[in-house]
């Protein structure tokens, strides 16, 4: 919507700029190529998004060869795909957050009504 990352990390440093408030900006990628763009962008938190445990240790050990080379600290997170069950798999690839969908996907509702009496 942007255009490309880099005018849509732009955009969001300004937003916050005005806001008063420094925000990290995040951004989310499902490829090598879209985890390139967004570290050259300057990015400080890339969401690796359905990535396999294997591809995800590449991506990790990448992004962190690549903050080095840049001189800034770039936060790697997991999503997509990721259970209680095959957690322990998208750890050991080094990634520094896991969000696990499937805890709220699967919680089951509970049906609540308030009712107000005369």
């Amino acid at each position: 919507a942007a255009g490309s990352v880099a005018h849509a990390v732009e955009l969001a440093r300004a937003g916050a700029r005005r806001g008063g408030v420094p925000s990290p900006v995040e951004v989310e990628v499902e490829d090598l190529a879209g985890l390139d763009a967004a570290l050259e962008a300057g990015a400080d938190v890339v969401l690796l998004d359905n990535f396999t445990p294997a591809r995800l240790r590449r991506a990790v050990a990448r992004a962190r060869a690549r903050s080095r080379a840049l001189g800034r600290a770039v936060l790697t997170e997991a999503s997509g795909g990721i259970t209680l069950g095959n957690i322990a798999d998208y750890a050991a690839s080094g990634v520094d957050r896991i969000s696990v969908g499937a805890l709220t996907h699967s919680a089951p509702a509970l049906d609540l009504s308030l009712e107000f009496g005369d």
